[in-house]
C-alpha cells in the first residue's frame, strides 16, 4: 500500500502531513534517523517492538513520499543505509516540539518500556533552554547504565550531544535509568535531594548539576479538569 492510498480526503496541510508520516512507528523513525543515516538492523534495534513487516511498510511509504531515501554507503560492509531527505530533515524542529510536549506527561516507564539511546539523545536537545546557556561552556557526561553513556557540549547557547565519554566533562551524572533524571530536570526533586537520595551520584561539583538543571528544563503537563469548564 502507497503513502498515497490513505487519505483523509481534506485539502488541507496538516492532513497531508499526517498521510505522510502519521501511519503507526512512521515518526518514532524520523526521530531516530533525524541524528543520522541508518542501516535497517540499526532502525531494528532502535524500535524493537516493531514487526519487520510493518518497519519494511514504513520505510518504503516514506521513500515514496520523498520523505527518506536509500543511499550505499561504500565504507560500511553492509553499506545500505536510510536518511532523511532535505524535505524530512525540515521534521527536525517540530519533532522536537513535539517530543517536549509529550515528555511533559510523561511518568514512569512500565515493564516493558524501552529507553533508547536515541532517545536519551533527543531528550536533551528537547529540555535545552538555549537562553539560559547564553554565556555558558561546559560539558556534562551522563551515564544511564555502562551500555548507554553520552556527553552533552553547551557552548554559548549552542548544544551538541553525542554518544560516548567525554574526557574532560565538567560533571558526570549516574542515573540508573531515565525517570531519575527525569525528576530532576522537573522539579519534583531538587539537585542535592537527588543525590542525598540515591537518585543520581554525580563526579564533579553539585553546582554544575544546579546548572545542568537550568540549561535542561520540563515543565509538568496541567492536571486534565473533570466535568464541563464554566466560564
Amino acid at each position: 500500500m502507497t503513502a498515497r492510498t490513505r487519505t483523509y480526503g481534506q485539502f488541507c496541510g496538516l492532513a497531508r502531513a499526517m498521510e505522510l508520516v502519521g501511519e503507526r512507528w512512521a515518526l518514532l523513525i524520523v526521530r531516530d534517523l533525524v541524528l543520522g543515516p541508518k542501516r535497517y538492523t540499526e532502525l531494528q534495534a532502535g524500535l524493537p517492538k516493531i514487526p519487520p513487516s510493518i518497519l519494511s511498510a514504513r520505510l518504503n511509504e516514506m521513500e515514496e513520499a520523498g520523505v527518506i531515501r536509500r543511499r550505499i554507503r561504500p565504507d560500511l560492509d553492509a553499506g545500505l543505509v536510510y536518511e532523511l531527505t532535505e524535505y524530512g530533515s525540515e521534521l527536525d524542529h517540530i519533532l522536537l516540539d513535539l517530543g517536549l510536549w509529550g515528555a511533559r506527561s510523561l511518568s514512569h516507564p512500565g515493564p516493558d518500556d524501552v529507553f533508547t539511546l536515541d532517545a536519551a539523545i533527543l531528550s536533551l536537545y528537547t529540555t535545552f533552554q538555549s537562553e539560559a546557556a547564553a554565556g555558558v561552556q561546559v560539558t556534562f557526561e551522563i551515564q544511564y547504565h555502562d551500555s548507554m553513556i553520552l556527553h552533552a557540549m553547551v557552548d554559548d547557547g549552542a548544544l551538541k550531544v553525542s554518544e560516548g565519554r567525554h574526557s574532560d566533562a565538567d560533571l558526570i551524572i549516574r542515573s540508573s535509568q531515565g525517570p531519575a533524571l527525569l525528576d530532576v530536570i522537573g522539579g519534583q526533586v531538587t539537585p542535592a535531594e537527588a543525590v542525598i537520595a540515591g537518585k543520581v551520584s554525580i563526579e564533579g561539583d553539585l553546582r554544575d548539576l544546579e546548572l545542568f538543571t537550568r540549561l535542561f528544563r520540563l515543565t509538568a503537563a496541567p492536571e486534565p479538569q473533570e466535568g464541563v469548564v464554566l466560564h
